[in-house]
């Protein structure tokens, strides 16, 4: 291929995607999309500059309106979060929680938290070798922690706090991590901060999945709560650019935390992010309530439906969830990747994800007994609950009618006609500019 034939590939395969994806329903619980003027933000020329450092301390001359930008990001997330310090700075979910583990722990050190098949995330795994090859999360890979594991309820899909008390006080932890990549129910937070205060351990909350109903008020606050720190990606509930932040009350782990970002593991920080992060969190303060309250709503209708629709799907005794997530447990119908590639033929995007009990099924992450499924990005599109209803009848079509993928394709294509404008947004970059000088003190 030369450089003319690929060049006109690249694009070719783009508007396919895009043109996919329009008549798709994305169900991936770690992705949303954005306003045109958080992509505009996006593709400022923001993207092709340096600022090292803190605002007022960069080590690059040419950054004044870019450091403006930055601290306007750093207000309206103190303002939707109702915390004193945020650094907008990391790149990632991950690498805001790499910065909590270079702040509080040395290698070495023992953090705990969930494990992957419990609902914690790869950047809080362990050091693991598997058949002479080391893999593993950013905790043990990359960090060297020495990582133990919080107690869980499976029937309860949640932390058991009196056993996970008794290992705390084992293992005598530097960092506790709660949040995670599956998180259907509130952590018990409080419970938790409480035991570790006397032990002298950090919390750390990891709102990657929830930040956006955190920030809407219809989750939890983990640092009203008693969390010291909260990391969190900005592209999932939050539905912003993917970038990340780190949010605390605490005036000197602040001051730490600046100094783990920037020079400990960031050069420049892809301002055009960050300039798109503003956007996103001002769209957040005018429309975040409604657009949280809605997703809840919405989960709890899809996850209703479905069992309706005959699937199995965990948490029922406590109202199946009370975030974006629902989980199914597809165990008996060949498994999550089985379910993975059926769905993903009927254009319902899902992905394949490890259920509580799967280790005593003999299933691994290659072949896990579930799907997990999100409404944050159709919730964006527009759907309600009715709609959710309907999505439960495709999937039902699928997995249990085991109807021709190809053929619900093409009903899934008529649905989402009706959902092709993003909602909860300013609908012009003139609109947020005026709303963002409005919220900003003069």
């Amino acid at each position: 291929m030369n450089p003319k034939e690929a060049y006109e590939k690249v694009f070719y395969l783009i508007e396919e995607h895009h043109r996919w994806f329009s008549s798709s329903l994305p169900l991936i619980a770690s992705e949303n999309i954005t306003s045109c003027a958080v992509k505009e933000a996006l593709i400022s020329d923001f993207g092709h500059r340096y600022a090292e450092g803190w605002v007022g301390e960069r080590v690059y001359a040419g950054t004044r309106y870019m450091d403006e930008v930055e601290s306007i990001a750093m207000e309206l997330a103190k303002h939707l979060y109702r915390v004193k310090f945020a650094d907008v700075r990391p790149i990632s979910g991950v690498v805001a929680n790499l910065v909590i583990y270079t702040t509080f722990t040395s290698p070495g050190d023992v953090m705990m938290a969930l494990p992957i098949t419990k609902g914690g995330h790869i950047s809080m795994g362990p050091l693991l070798g598997q058949k002479g090859n080391f893999i593993g999360g950013t905790a043990g890979a990359v960090r060297g922690l020495d990582v133990k594991y919080l107690a869980y309820r499976d029937e309860e899909l949640n932390i058991d706090v009196d056993k996970t008390i008794e290992r705390m006080e084992k293992y005598r932890p530097k960092l506790i991590m709660l949040g995670g990549s599956v998180i259907l129910f509130p952590h018990p937070v409080k419970e938790i901060s409480d035991a570790a205060k006397s032990l002298g351990a950090v919390v750390n909350y990891d709102a990657a999945h929830v930040a956006g109903l955190i920030a809407g008020g219809k989750f939890q606050d983990p640092l009203g709560e008693g969390a010291d720190t909260m990391s969190m990606s900005t592209h999932k509930t939050l539905p912003g650019p993917q970038h990340g932040m780190v949010l605390t009350n605490d005036d000197e782990k602040f001051e730490r935390i600046k100094k783990a970002s920037f020079p400990g593991l960031l050069s420049n920080h892809h301002l055009n992010a960050v300039a798109a992060l503003a956007v996103t969190l001002a769209e957040m303060l005018m429309f975040g309530r409604e657009y949280a309250s809605q997703v809840v709503k919405n989960a709890k209708s899809f996850a209703e439906a479905l069992h309706d629709e005959g699937f199995n799907v965990p948490g029922e005794k406590k109202g199946f969830t009370r975030s974006h997530q629902v989980l199914l447990d597809v165990h008996e119908m060949g498994g999550g990747m089985k379910a993975e590639k059926l769905l993903e033929e009927a254009n319902i995007i899902v992905n394949r994800n490890l259920l509580p009990w799967d280790v005593r099924r003999g299933r691994s992450f290659l072949d896990p007994g579930g799907i997990r499924m999100g409404v944050a990005e159709v919730t964006r599109l527009g759907m309600k609950e009715e709609d959710m209803k309907e999505v439960a009848k495709f999937v039902r079509m699928v997995l249990l009618d085991k109807e021709d993928p190809r053929t619900v394709a093409k009903k899934v294509v008529e649905f989402r006609k009706n959902f092709t404008r993003v909602r909860y947004v300013f609908e012009t970059s003139d609109e947020a500019y005026k709303y963002i000088r409005l919220r900003m003190p003069s």
